[in-house]
């Protein structure tokens, strides 16, 4: 009797035991699945932030202003035009005058300028078409001051700009014939009169790429419009 109760024992015992390894394992089976679904749920953290775009910074308060900009503030009076070192000549105190606002340094300003003439000349040594209409176009701003002061060379390709008008609508452009500084075949144009009526428009036959594209601007037309054909010079 004693024999068949402590076998009976020893049976139970074994089971116990087996019974608890068969629930740890499952337990450690269970684990990375529960793991996994919390994962699953919770949101990912955010990616980092890309690298703000320079051109969107705010300019630095020592930033020289546009060359073509004028002052809505207090300005420099001429008297006190100076560098740190040396000094201006007569046309750069010319191009200065009234330009250059009362806690700036001059020679920021000046320097606006003298960037100006160079992107002139640069663009008409290659091609003095594609300087004035740069200019023309307003994709080179400040260039009349510049020139007539600081680079009187360029006064052509300025004289050539300032008959010649961009895309943008152009009021009461004298009547003649222009040329597109394109040869984008998608380059249309429209002239109207006082009462918007349209007088002409073109292209009267669908461009082709390399067609040299012109426009007629008939007597009366008080605005010009374009598209697609860049600027616009005397033929």
């Amino acid at each position: 009797m004693y024999r068949r109760t402590a076998a009976a024992a020893v049976l139970l015992a074994a089971a116990l035991t087996l019974t608890a390894c068969g629930s740890g394992g499952d337990d450690k089976a269970a684990a990375p699945a529960s793991s996994d679904k919390a994962s699953a749920a919770s949101p990912k953290p955010p990616a980092a932030s890309p690298v703000p775009d320079p051109a969107d910074a705010p300019a630095p308060s020592g930033a020289a202003v546009a060359p073509d900009a004028k002052p809505s503030g207090p300005v420099l009076p001429d008297a006190k035009l100076t560098p740190k070192t040396g000094s201006f000549k007569e046309n750069e105190k010319k191009y200065l005058s009234g330009r250059v606002p009362e806690k700036m340094d001059p020679a920021a300003v000046l320097q606006t300028g003298q960037e100006t003439c160079q992107r002139v000349e640069r663009t008409a040594k290659r091609d003095k078409d594609a300087a004035a209409a740069s200019i023309a176009s307003g994709e080179i701003t400040g260039a009349k001051d510049a020139i007539e002061n600081l680079c009187p060379e360029q006064k052509p390709v300025l004289a050539m700009a300032q008959k010649g008008f961009g895309d943008s609508p152009a009021a009461a452009p004298a009547p003649g014939t222009y040329r597109a500084v394109t040869q984008n075949p998608a380059c249309a144009w429209e002239a109207k009169g006082k009462d918007g009526n349209v007088l002409a428009s073109g292209p009267e036959t669908p461009a082709k790429p390399g067609d040299r594209i012109t426009a007629t601007v008939p007597a009366g037309t008080t605005e010009f419009r374009s598209t697609s054909c860049y600027a616009w010079l005397p033929a």
